[in-house]
């Protein structure tokens, strides 16, 4: 019976992840639980159990009197006598109790009381072992639609992907593996609540940091993200060797790694940007693929004025305003683009123009856009964003690197 028990606890231990102490444990509590019922009380029960063996025995102290009273707590003398010629009035004698004789309902309940622990055990290491992958990322197997809310499978457990946490368009079909963000990890009675997210921009870091060893090793950080979910990220990173480029360990070679995730989210475009300490370099990085020629930061009131060609206004403003809008979110500053006609109508930039890029007749003396809103130079449109390409040697900006749709 011992070897049996053992054999069990052993394989509880391995299965479930539950110590064999807290299991033992859960034997003593439901012995004496079993005492309770059969005998009427406890307090005077002790349950030995040696760890190695499961070997157990549950006695009863009892003080030795004269006249028995109470049979539960009291030994007459005389069979107190019978058991050690030692004892004497006033003595404590501790009574082995037979397990055996339990009634089948303090039995039933001592069964109760070890699968109790047993759950609540098992909750508890579910819950500790998600809880420590909180704000981490997991893949998980999509399950079903739980009205506009998905069920995804994280192995032994399952999380619970809102409608308001999904990529607005993205369907998924039940057994497709995917991988979500934990929000949030809840201990309930009925074990782990857990809440998943496929918009938040830490999503994005960390999947760069499953992918790139470089940021996984702390060469490179990412300093900040800026995200819309389904349709562009900004990311700027900075190296702390500067024998390694920032942007190229993130891209990868021909963008290897920044594909791998491109294709994780499903074709959502993502720029990554050079970080600079000086907020003015920082914003104009930060605007890229679009070309600045004057950038004025105030850092006390997180304000920035921004020139740029009349050619490259839309492009730096981008579809919708998503450009300056991502933008002014990876800085933290409200961003206020003007061209370089509207500039000169207002007077305010005047001291601030880069003038050895101006010929004498105060035209920008770099590659124009043709009339279509491309340039030979770098290929980008300001109507198409620069969806196309990769910043390389030949792009404008090597600050930038643009994901390759494929």
């Amino acid at each position: 019976m011992n070897n049996e028990l053992l054999e069990a606890l052993t394989l509880l231990e391995k299965e479930k992840d539950i110590s064999k102490d807290t299991l033992l444990e859960a034997i003593e509590q439901s012995l004496i639980q079993a005492c309770k019922n059969h005998f009427g009380k406890a307090d005077n029960v002790k349950v030995y159990i040696n760890p190695e063996t499961c070997e157990f025995h549950v006695w009863a102290e009892k003080t030795v009197v004269e006249k028995v009273e109470d049979d539960v707590t009291e030994i007459s003398l005389a069979a107190a006598l019978m058991m050690d010629s030692k004892y004497d009035l006033g003595d404590v004698v501790n009574v082995e109790i037979k397990s055996k004789e339990f009634g089948r309902i303090a039995t039933q309940n001592a069964k109760n009381v070890i699968l109790q622990k047993i759950r609540e055990e098992e909750r508890k290491v579910l819950y500790n072992q998600y809880y420590a992958k909180e704000h981490d990322v997991v893949t998980g197997i999509v399950q079903r639609y739980l009205g506009r809310n998905v069920s995804i499978n994280l192995g032994k457990v399952d999380a619970i992907l809102n409608e308001n946490e999904m990529v607005k368009g993205e369907v998924f079909r039940p057994t497709e593996r995917i991988k979500v963000y934990i929000l949030e990890v809840k201990d309930t009675s009925k074990g782990p609540k857990i809440l998943v997210s496929r918009t938040h921009p830490e999503l994005v870091k960390r999947l760069f940091e499953s992918e790139v060893t470089e940021v996984r090793d702390g060469v490179v950080e990412i300093k900040s993200i800026a995200r819309e979910a389904g349709s562009r990220t900004k990311m700027a990173v900075w190296s702390n060797n500067p024998d390694v480029d920032p942007v190229g360990a993130c891209v990868g070679v021909n963008g290897s790694r920044v594909n791998t995730i491109v294709n994780e989210l499903r074709g959502e475009k993502i720029d990554i940007i050079n970080w600079n300490e000086n907020n003015a370099i920082l914003i104009e990085n930060a605007l890229s693929p679009a070309k600045v020629i004057s950038v004025i930061a105030d850092d006390d009131e997180k304000t920035a004025k921004v020139v740029v060609p009349d050619y490259q206004l839309s492009l730096a403003i981008g579809k919708e305003g998503q450009n300056a809008r991502l933008a002014a979110r990876l800085t933290g500053f409200k961003i206020d683009i003007k061209s370089e006609t509207q500039a000169r109508e207002s007077g305010e930039f005047d001291d601030y123009y880069l003038e050895d890029e101006y010929d004498d007749y105060g035209d920008y003396d770099g590659e124009y856009a043709d009339e279509d809103g491309y340039s030979e130079e770098n290929g980008y449109s300001d109507d198409e964003y620069a969806d196309d390409v990769y910043a390389d040697e030949d792009a404008p900006n090597q600050d930038m690197a643009v994901q390759e749709e494929e």
